[in-house]
C-alpha cells in the first residue's frame, strides 16, 4: 500500500487564517516523503488480516494437512505458499515452524518444510492413548450427569453429521474435535481437554501416501457414532457407551 501522504508544492497550503501562503513564504515546511517501506499489495484473499495473519495461515495449514492438500513427503517452501495466499513468506515460516513443533512437518534446510510421512501404527497409536485418556472420563460423566446435560450437546453431534454428509475432510475435522472438546469440558479439567484435543488433531492428520483414506461413507460412519454414543450417555447406559467408545477409537 502506498504512503498516502504524497508531497506537497506549499502553493495551496493555507494558514490559520485562512489566507494562502506562497510558495516561497518563509519557514514554508520542505516536502516530506514517507521513509516506511511500502506494504504488499492487497491480498487477493480478502479473509486474511494483518492483525492476526500468523494465527490464521497456520489455521488455513491445518485444514490443507487434514484435507491432504498438503501431500505427505512433499516439500513445501515458505514463500511459495506466502505467495498463494496473498502474505510474505514470514508468517508462514512461523506457522510452519508451529507445525514443525507439533510433529506434522519438519524443517528441510534451505528448502524448506517436509509434510511428514505417517503409518498406520502410529495412527493406531495415537487413537490407543486417546481412549485412554477419554474413555474413562466419559464413563465417570455417564454416572454423574443428568440426560439433560447430554442433551445441550446434540446440536455438536449433529454438526459432525451434517459435516460428514458433504464429505469435506477439514470441515468434518473440526467438527469432530469440538464435539469431543465439548464432552471433556464437562468434566472441568482444562489440561485434560488441552492434552485430549492436541492428540485429537495429530489423529486427523493423512496417512502417508494415502491423504484421503478415510472416504465420505467413513466420516459418516464416525458421526453415527458420536449420535450414538451420546444417546448412550443420556441413558446412562454404561456398558452402551463402553461398547461405543472401543469401536469409535479403533475404527478412527
Amino acid at each position: 500500500m502506498r504512503d498516502g501522504s504524497g508531497v506537497r508544492d506549499g502553493s495551496g497550503a493555507r494558514d490559520g487564517s485562512g489566507a494562502r501562503s506562497g510558495s516561497g513564504s518563509r519557514g514554508a515546511p520542505a516536502a516530506r516523503t514517507s521513509s516506511a517501506a511500502p506494504s504488499p499489495a492487497a491480498s487477493p484473499r480478502p479473509a486474511i488480516q494483518r492483525a492476526s495473519v500468523r494465527g490464521q495461515i497456520l489455521d488455513a495449514l491445518r485444514a490443507a494437512l487434514v484435507a491432504g492438500e498438503l501431500a505427505p513427503g512433499e516439500v513445501y517452501s515458505a514463500p511459495a505458499l506466502g505467495e498463494s495466499f496473498g502474505v510474505s513468506a514470514t508468517p508462514v515460516r512461523e506457522a510452519m515452524q508451529q507445525l514443525a513443533t507439533e510433529g506434522a512437518v519438519e524443517v528441510v534446510p534451505n528448502r524448506g518444510f517436509r509434510v511428514v510421512e505417517r503409518g498406520a501404527r502410529e495412527l493406531a497409536e495415537l487413537a490407543e492413548i486417546r481412549g485412554l485418556i477419554e474413555a474413562p472420563v466419559m464413563l465417570r460423566l455417564a454416572r454423574a450427569l443428568p440426560a439433560d446435560d447430554w442433551e445441550d450437546l446434540r446440536p455438536l453431534a449433529e454438526e459432525t453429521a451434517r459435516a460428514a454428509a458433504v464429505g469435506c475432510r477439514a470441515t468434518y475435522a473440526e467438527a469432530d474435535r469440538a464435539f469431543h472438546r465439548a464432552i471433556l469440558d464437562l468434566a472441568g479439567n482444562e489440561q485434560l481437554v488441552r492434552i485430549a484435543d492436541e492428540l485429537h488433531r495429530r489423529a486427523q492428520w493423512p496417512l502417508g501416501g494415502s491423504p484421503t483414506a478415510r472416504a465420505r461413507l467413513e466420516l459418516m460412519a464416525d458421526a453415527a457414532q458420536h449420535l450414538a454414543l451420546l444417546d448412550a450417555l443420556s441413558a446412562q447406559d454404561l456398558s452402551a457407551v463402553e461398547a461405543l467408545l472401543r469401536e469409535h477409537f479403533v475404527s478412527i
